[in-house]
């Protein structure tokens, strides 16, 4: 029996209705940028296999490491005990990162380093005698779903069976030239009720590839500050070089209290989620109250085995090679935009750093649910390409190490695309 056979005997897959989904395409190996299936197609992985594989498949160097740390240490309880690798990668992403961010907490996936940052937030305000309990978030959010992770991120028909269920959470429009004072206005009115402001830097990745302005971000930034508002800065998806610099808070001058990663963190080589603070918030737990722990914590917190893929990771991304392969597919990706931007089957295309959106025109709202996507998914799955669409948008997302021929090939199908869908 062949392996597709044999998924669709034992698995549920995510997002996936499984009565009417094609069957899963079965994939036996990867290299570079590329995928291979178990009939022998190669495929390009243009979305990095949901946005986590940011040095290519099976990359030998952080295979190497994965290997040798499997034969030292492959886990330890994280509570009471310690071990290398947890250091040592705590010790130099801090190093890079904002300088305010202190202390490292460790998890092990996008949705629970959300989970943590939630409740450092919101029990920093408690450990003080101090109710605030309302939390800031942008509408069109995604943060994950784990229940905190989906009350903060946007009301829509992936969260309607347990909206009753989720946490009021205030919501407001990202912002802009027109609404940036009215929504400082409403964070000012609220200030007394807010305990932190969750936010995607720059793009909101499964809202739609959504992006907004830094000087903006920035300006509210300073105003919750300013308000005594904590800001968490959702790194997950923009953090390791997607917008064109290392994290996407670097294109703004204010700092965030709380960082969460995950996905590139390993170079997308497995599990492991991480949430970073300052001083301050860690010190609001300090205390010989027991009472006052942060009680959260998970089996495989700071694995041994996944910080060593991280650490092989951080490696080859602070290569200098990495950042010009940044700026180099940011540079082939604005000249394609400007390309086909006039294109009539072309609603609007959007680029930051090494994400390229683009909307097709459908004569209706961009949708989730738009039909188009299921047209658009086999057409380029049909042409070697890997592209996930979100209804009728459609972005490219790729590992840092594709090549230019790799590219030219994805832009040249998106172009016969729209000339025959």
């Amino acid at each position: 029996m062949r392996l597709q056979e044999r998924d669709l005997n034992v698995i549920w897959h995510p997002y996936t209705q499984m009565q009417t989904a094609l069957p899963p395409v079965p994939i036996v190996r990867g290299e570079g940028a590329c995928l291979f299936g178990e009939d022998g197609k190669k495929y390009i992985d243009a979305v990095s296999s949901w946005w986590v594989n940011i040095h290519g498949h099976s990359h030998p160097y952080i295979a190497q490491k994965v290997a040798e740390q499997l034969t030292k240490l492959e886990h330890v309880i994280f509570a009471g005990f310690t071990h290398e690798g947890a250091v040592a990668l705590a010790e130099r992403l801090l190093a890079i990162l904002p300088d305010n961010q202190q202390k490292a907490f460790y998890s092990d996936n996008g949705s629970t380093a959300v989970e943590v940052a939630l409740k450092m937030c919101l029990q920093y305000w408690h450990n003080q005698g101090k109710t605030r309990t309302k939390i800031l978030a942008f509408n069109n959010a995604y943060h994950g779903d784990t229940f905190g992770a989906m009350a903060v991120s946007g009301r829509s028909a992936f969260t309607a069976a347990f909206d009753s269920l989720l946490f009021d959470v205030e919501f407001i429009d990202t912002p802009n030239i027109e609404n940036i004072e009215d929504l400082k206005s409403q964070i000012s009115d609220l200030q007394s009720q807010l305990a932190c402001f969750i936010f995607e830097p720059l793009v909101q990745g499964a809202g739609g590839m959504l992006m907004y302005e830094a000087q903006y971000l920035n300006e509210l930034m300073a105003h919750c500050r300013k308000e005594g508002v904590l800001l968490i800065a959702d790194e997950i998806f923009t953090g390791f070089g997607r917008t064109g610099k290392r994290f996407a808070c670097e294109h703004v001058t204010v700092q965030p209290d709380i960082m969460c990663f995950s996905k590139g963190l390993t170079g997308g080589t497995m599990a492991l989620g991480l949430t970073t603070c300052t001083q301050q918030i860690f010190n609001a737990f300090l205390s010989d109250d027991r009472l006052k722990t942060l009680f959260h914590g998970h089996s495989f917190t700071a694995n041994p085995v996944a910080c060593a893929a991280a650490l092989a990771s951080l490696d080859i991304f602070l290569d200098e090679t990495t950042m010009a392969n940044i700026k180099r597919i940011e540079t082939l990706h604005k000249q394609f935009a400007s390309n086909i931007k006039n294109h009539p089957k072309i609603k609007t295309t959007r680029q930051t750093g090494t994400i390229l959106a683009m909307e097709w025109e459908t004569g209706s709202d961009t949708s989730y649910f738009n039909l188009l996507r299921d047209k658009l998914y086999t057409y380029f799955l049909d042409a070697g390409i890997i592209l996930r669409p979100l209804g009728n948008l459609i972005y490219i997302l790729p590992p840092y190490c594709i090549t230019n021929d790799e590219l030219a090939y994805i832009y040249s199908k998106i172009e016969q695309a729209l000339n025959e869908i």
